[in-house]
């Protein structure tokens, strides 16, 4: 199994099958000018309805819209709700974690999360393999929330999403680099896509920084 950052919360996953999933499609914006996604896919999820998460059209394919819990190709999805803050919602509305099981690995994607995770939340997640997590604060959770989601979950492998970086540096949140201090555990790529197959994940957790595809 592959997983391809885009940028923001958008990853392209392909299964050893060849089927694709792309999460969160952004609109490319001043203020997060990441380069368009043209790439095609069998399956489309979308954590919540802003224009940084919600671009659907742009993926080609004529995929498969995932809402809520499903089985498309193979693939079990299983969607656990959320909010987009700390208030219930009050402030940024709900938004839908989603979970896939791909060649023997769990992958929970947990769009723009904007609170910590409560027992619930925990155990409708269930298991993960990797965890795809934002980490820069300000309309999701910061570097310490975030730590402590990935600790609840024990995921093995964690991939930050929706911070600051070359690429959006006009983006109102924290870089990279305030979820990374002090970890020992951290591989940075130069690359944006990387390869992971059942068996071979670490046994402690492993944080993952990929570059924005180009």
């Amino acid at each position: 199994m592959k997983i391809k950052w885009f940028g923001q919360s958008a990853f392209l996953i392909t299964a050893a099958n060849g089927t694709r999933i792309i999460t969160d499609p952004y609109t490319p914006s001043e203020r997060i000018p990441y380069k368009e996604i043209k790439e095609p896919a069998d399956i489309v999820t979308v954590s919540h309805g802003h224009g940084d998460h919600s671009n659907v059209a742009a993926v080609s394919g004529n995929p498969t819209v995932v809402k809520s819990t499903s089985e498309v190709k193979g693939i079990k999805i299983t969607s656990i709700a959320a909010f987009h803050d700390a208030s219930g919602g009050s402030q940024r509305g709900d938004m839908t974690i989603f979970c896939f099981d791909i060649d023997g690995i769990r992958v929970c994607h947990v769009g723009d999360l904007g609170h910590s995770l409560s027992d619930k939340q925990v155990a409708e997640i269930g298991k993960v393999d990797i965890l795809l997590v934002p980490v820069g604060g300000n309309f999701t959770i910061d570097a310490n929330v975030a730590t402590e989601v990935y600790a609840k979950l024990d995921a093995k492998v964690v991939i930050p999403m929706h911070y600051r970086n070359e690429r959006c540096p006009n983006f109102p949140v924290a870089g990279v680099d305030e979820f990374i201090k002090g970890k020992t555990r951290v591989t940075k790529l130069e690359v944006s896509e990387v390869e992971f197959k059942s068996g071979f994940l670490p046994e402690t957790a492993q944080i993952v920084v990929l570059t924005p595809a180009r």
